[in-house]
């Protein structure tokens, strides 16, 4: 079955093969993180494709900051899905996802390193645009204009920034989104939801229920299984399951859990980790197929590219089941009086999140020099004043990067 954006569009509006399109672009060209990833979506589905209003991105924005797991591939799952249906969710998945999945599980395998003064240039290149400093600094600009317009939203994002900066990790960040809608839940009001603007994902509640009990049950009878049959790879994909089903705030929280998890044991040593870490942050896409390196990195019964691609399949599939066993939820709770109010505080604490990211980890990952700056400045250029599109960009400012790492 089909969803649609809107309830009274037929089924349907897209193909899966659109979707797959449109994030396999994505997956290729998205570095920097979550919070990189989700100004990234606004510029394409909000600005340049008008899938979502600027609202209804805000709100999906807002529900995937509250569910545990990689908050950029479930947004873009509930993209997908409510594209094209559940084939749109898995294609927009397979799109985001496998880019840098099939780059870390040859970089385990020993055929896929990043060496090289050029290629280090290019990627340093795309980091400058891709890591968003032209396009999450534009996607700042846009939403502050809209989900900032009046002096306490301004507020909340501005303390939200601040927090954010001062407690970095996902402490300051499910702080600043708690704090901004507590204050706005009380001091804020805010005009209701109209009718027409429900969202229609193809998935009703008994769905939605039936895939968060599902959930929660292999979180439970996973590691119970593992425990009464001795099966080493069942173990693994239990640890790799609850990473997945519990962390909050990104992948760099996921790491410790993993570290715990796969390197006592012996299942990889502590220098492998650490290697593939490394390699992790230099490709683009999410950060928690860093699973697929360590399945690929593994001895048996997993390991090489079947290992990597069980792995990486154990850690996403919750984030498939909450997200979009939340959204016929979410739909419901967020046409209410109260709960609007509370999600116009937490749109504001997203925007002074993003804020704050523009400065660490984006600017001060990026931009290393005079010559950083003068690229970023020109991608936002070409972005904004040129409307130059996305991919063009990306292709410059790799190609400038290329050409400086040559010229080292």
């Amino acid at each position: 079955m089909g969803g649609s954006f809107q309830s009274e569009t037929p089924a349907g509006r897209g193909s899966a093969l659109e979707v797959l399109g449109v994030f396999l672009r994505l997956g290729v060209t998205s570095f920097g993180g979550p919070v990189a990833h989700l100004g990234y979506f606004h510029a394409e589905f909000v600005r340049r494709r008008r899938w979502l209003a600027e609202h209804d991105y805000a709100d999906l924005v807002a529900l995937c900051q509250f569910l545990p797991g990689p908050a950029s591939s479930q947004f873009g799952i509930a993209v997908g899905l409510g594209r094209a249906g559940w084939l749109g969710a898995l294609a927009a998945w397979v799109g985001f996802t496998l880019p840098s999945a099939l780059l870390l599980i040859a970089f385990a395998l020993g055929v896929g390193a990043i060496a090289g003064p050029a290629a280090a240039g290019a990627i340093h290149g795309l980091k400058v645009v891709a890591v968003a400093v032209a396009v999450v600094a534009q996607a700042v600009w846009g939403m502050a204009k809209s989900l900032c317009a009046d002096r306490p939203r301004a507020g909340i994002a501005l303390a939200a920034a601040v927090l954010a900066v001062l407690l970095p990790g996902a402490g300051g960040q499910l702080g600043a989104i708690a704090l901004g809608g507590l204050v706005a839940r009380r001091a804020l009001q805010v005009a209701p939801l109209p009718a027409e603007r429900h969202l229609d994902y193809g998935v009703s509640r008994r769905q939605g229920a039936v895939l968060l009990a599902l959930c929660g049950g292999l979180l439970v009878a996973l590691p119970a299984l593992a425990t009464l049959t001795g099966a080493v790879g069942l173990a693994m994909v239990a640890v790799f399951f609850k990473a997945g089903a519990l962390v909050f705030g990104g992948g760099h929280v996921m790491l410790p859990l993993l570290q715990a998890g796969v390197v006592p044991p012996g299942w990889v040593s502590n220098d492998v980790f650490l290697a593939g870490y490394g390699a992790a942050q230099a490709v683009p896409g999410p950060l928690f197929t860093f699973a697929a390196y360590l399945g690929a990195a593994m001895g048996p019964p997993l390991g090489g590219w079947a290992g990597g691609l069980v792995l990486l399949l154990a850690i996403f599939v919750p984030a498939f089941l909450l997200i979009v066993g939340a959204l016929p939820f979410w739909e419901a709770l967020r046409h209410r009086e109260g709960i609007r109010r509370a999600l116009a505080g937490v749109n504001a604490a997203v925007v002074g999140i993003l804020g704050a990211a523009l400065y660490d980890p984006v600017w001060t990952g990026a931009i290393h020099s005079r010559a950083d700056f003068c690229l970023a400045l020109a991608a936002y250029g070409l972005l904004v004043v040129g409307r130059v599109p996305p991919v063009a960009v990306v292709a410059f400012c790799a190609v400038v990067g290329c050409l400086s790492g040559l010229a080292r």
